[in-house]
């Protein structure tokens, strides 16, 4: 995959790799106000673009605050895809998200417009470009059996059946700890024998145009405070009183989505709502840190990283338009 001039990303240099641009960024970077402003400046030119999301918490319906989901103000006119997609009582894949993107995007091709990915999901855009390992559904009893261990125990019982994965992982990664330990249990495969076999991704169909959004992270984490305190102020808490209200299984991707359980504290008279605001900003700046990690280093070498600290949107489109050569 690689990086094209603008010619191709307006016209399509070739019919059987059609465009697909990419602005990946943190939270909190400016990436939705960039992929309107990439969608409007292609129709200037003359070609229609639709924005797609690759935002874990904005593909539900129930966090159009929290998430920060662009209202339709902030749209501008361009249409939007996969944005509050799924109800909050059904989990969304990565997988499931990677499906349902490869539609849309096969939708937009045939209608003769540009996709713009827009989002800080790592794992949703590399399973959409790359696929994804074909590991069978878990069974029930080893899911259950697994994620009742105690951390400890769940990384000890690793070490021993897949040593390979354990030493990979740090002995307080529970998510990753229990998800290898119970495909290793429910196959009688590691999950690295899994991923050989990754399949599925769209990577090879098309021609993609990729920015990688990097700015300064002492002015993204005051960006991030700043957006929190805006979010109380729009509705979050209301937004979190609904959710439990609908009395949803904690251990849902929307249960435990940045400032649910923080607000949910404060609902439950457990602590202020100013220490809410605290714990949720802090939950947002090391959210911010993962993402700066995967980004710097798990895209391609040669994807163009944008670095900024000057969040005004006519400056950062200027730099993305100089990355796609539309100036």
């Amino acid at each position: 995959m690689s990086t094209e001039n603008s010619f191709d990303l307006l016209r399509g240099a070739d019919p059987a790799r059609p465009p697909l641009a990419l602005i990946a960024g943190p939270t909190a970077s400016g990436k939705s106000d960039l992929a309107v402003a990439l969608a409007l400046e292609l129709a200037r030119r003359g070609r229609r673009a639709v924005v797609v999301n690759a935002d874990s918490a904005q593909v539900y319906a129930d966090l159009a605050v929290l998430s920060a989901r662009p209202s339709a103000g902030d749209m501008r006119g361009i249409a939007h895809r996969l944005y509050g997609a799924w109800d909050g009582a059904v989990s969304c894949s990565a997988a499931d998200w990677a499906a349902a993107a490869r539609v849309e995007i096969a939708a937009i091709h045939a209608d003769g417009a540009v996709p713009i990915l827009v989002g800080g999901t790592g794992l949703y855009i590399r399973t959409l470009l790359d696929g994804i390992a074909p590991v069978p559904a878990i069974a029930p009893e080893v899911r259950g059996e697994v994620r009742a261990l105690p951390l400890d125990e769940a990384y000890a019982a690793l070490r021993r059946e897949d040593p390979a994965r354990a030493a990979m992982l740090a002995p307080a990664d529970a998510a990753r700890i229990a998800r290898a330990l119970e495909v290793v249990r429910s196959t009688g495969r590691t999950l690295a024998d899994w991923q050989g076999e990754v399949s599925g991704g769209i990577g090879p169909a098309v021609t993609l145009h990729p920015a990688i959004l990097l700015p300064d992270r002492a002015a993204l984490y005051a960006r991030c405070d700043m957006r929190f305190a805006r979010m109380i102020a729009s509705g979050a808490i209301a937004e979190v009183r609904a959710l439990l209200a609908r009395g949803l299984a904690p251990d849902l991707p929307v249960m435990r989505a940045i400032g649910v359980p923080e607000i949910a504290g404060f609902l439950r008279a457990e602590w202020s709502i100013e220490e809410a605001s605290r714990r949720a900003a802090q939950a947002t700046r090391n959210y911010a840190k993962r993402q700066f990690t995967w980004l710097r280093h798990q895209p391609p070498a040669h994807w163009p990283r944008l670095d900024y600290d000057n969040f005004d949107i006519d400056v950062t489109k200027e730099i993305l338009f100089r990355i796609f050569h539309l100036t």
